[in-house]
C-alpha cells in the first residue's frame, strides 16, 4: 500500500530501521484505508462511522478479519497509541465529509492538524519520542507536509469541488474564493496565493528539523529524509511558477536518492530540540501524546534540561526502572 500510494513516504521509510519500519507501514496501511474509504464513498459520513466501528474494535482488541486491522491492532496495543490520535484524523475526514469552508490560515492548519499532524505524533509514539517538544516539532512537520499536499492539489482538488487554500488571501490576493472555484483557472493571483502557504510550510519545515534530535538516532535518517523530499516537492512547485492547475508537483527519483543521502549524512547534526510550544491548531495532539520525559533503550532524550549530572542520574535510575519492567513484563 505505501509502494504504490506514496513514493515520497516509501523512499524515506527505506531507511527505518525494521523495528519501526513494520509498525509505521501498519499505521500508514490505516490512515490509507480510511482515506480511501471516504474519497471513494458517495455517503462519506457513513463511512466515517463505519471506520469509527472498527476502531472501537481495534481498542477493543478484537480488530475485524482485515490484514490492516489486524496489524494496526497489535500496533496499537504494543505502543499503547492515544486514541485521541487516531481519533483526531477520523475528524478530519468527517470535516472533508461536511464540505467544510477554510477562511483563515489558522482554520487550514486545524484541518491539516487531524489529517496530517496526528499522523506525526502516532509516529512519534511509534519511536518513544513522547517529550512534549518532540511531539509538537513532529506536529509541525505533519502540518507543514499536509499545506505541501494542498499546494500540489490545488488543481487536483478544485476539480472535485474543493478548496483548501485560505480563503481570506484568496481575497487579499483580488480573487472570489467561490467564483474561482466555480471557473478553476491558473492566474498570477492564484500563484501569489500558492507561494504564500507554501511560505507558511517552509517556517513549520525549518522549525520541525529540529525535533529530529529527540528521536531514536536509528531513525533519524529516515524522518529528515521524509522532510527533505516533502519540501523539494515545494521547490518543484515554485520552479513551475506555482502552477498546480496544469500539472503536479513531483520530485525525480535521481532527486530523491540524492535526498536520502543528504539526509543519512546530515541527520546526527541536530543536537538540541527547539523548545518553541506546538502551534496552538496542535496543541491538542501534543497533549494526548506527551510523556513529560522521554525513555528509550539505550539512548536519553537529549533535552537541554537533562543534560545535568543529576538530570544523567536520574535517568540512569529510571532507565533501569524501565528495564526490570520489561524483563518481568
Amino acid at each position: 500500500m505505501i509502494r504504490t500510494g506514496s513514493h515520497s513516504f516509501y523512499t524515506a521509510s527505506l531507511l527505518l530501521p525494521r523495528a519501526y519500519r513494520d509498525p509505521a507501514y501498519a499505521l500508514y496501511a490505516f490512515c490509507r484505508l480510511s482515506d480511501d474509504a471516504v474519497d471513494e464513498c458517495d455517503a462519506c459520513l457513513e463511512a466515517v462511522a463505519h471506520l469509527r466501528y472498527r476502531l472501537d474494535r481495534v481498542y477493543a482488541g478484537d480488530p475485524m478479519d482485515s490484514p490492516v486491522d489486524r496489524a494496526f491492532a497489535d500496533t496499537v496495543r504494543r505502543y499503547r497509541m492515544p486514541r485521541a490520535l487516531p481519533e483526531a484524523l477520523l475528524e478530519g475526514f468527517v470535516w472533508d465529509a461536511e464540505a467544510r469552508v477554510y477562511e483563515t490560515i489558522s482554520d487550514v492548519r486545524a484541518y491539516s492538524a487531524r489529517v496530517a499532524a496526528a499522523v506525526g505524533a502516532m509516529m512519534s509514539v511509534l519511536m518513544g519520542a513522547r517529550h512534549p517538544h518532540v511531539l509538537a516539532r513532529a506536529c509541525d512537520l505533519g502540518v507543514a507536509m499536509q499545506l505541501t499536499n494542498i499546494c500540489r492539489d490545488v488543481g487536483e482538488d478544485a476539480r472535485r469541488g474543493r478548496l483548501y487554500l485560505p480563503r481570506q488571501w484568496m481575497w487579499d490576493a483580488g480573487l472570489d474564493p467561490d467564483a474561482w472555484l466555480a471557473r478553476p483557472r491558473y492566474s498570477p493571483a492564484l500563484a501569489d496565493v500558492v507561494a504564500r502557504v507554501l511560505d507558511e510550510a517552509q517556517r513549520l519545515y525549518d522549525r520541525a528539523a529540529s525535533g529530529i534530535a529527540g528521536l531514536p538516532s536509528g531513525c533519524r535518517p529516515a524522518i529528515h529524509a521524509a522532510r527533505l523530499i516533502y519540501a523539494a516537492i515545494g521547490g518543484e512547485i515554485a520552479q513551475a511558477d506555482f502552477d498546480s492547475m496544469s500539472r503536479r508537483a513531483y520530485v525525480p527519483k535521481a532527486r530523491k536518492l540524492a535526498l536520502l543521502g543528504e539526509a543519512t549524512r546530515d541527520a546526527m547534526w541536530y543536537r538540541r530540540i527547539d523548545p518553541a510550544p506546538a502551534v496552538p491548531e496542535t496543541h491538542f495532539l501534543v497533549e494526548a501524546a506527551a510523556i513529560r520525559r522521554n525513555i528509550w533503550v539505550g539512548e536519553r532524550a537529549g533535552a537541554p534540561e537533562e543534560e545535568t549530572y543529576s538530570g544523567r542520574l536520574i535517568w540512569a535510575f529510571e532507565l533501569v526502572s524501565h528495564l526490570e519492567q520489561r524483563r518481568r513484563a
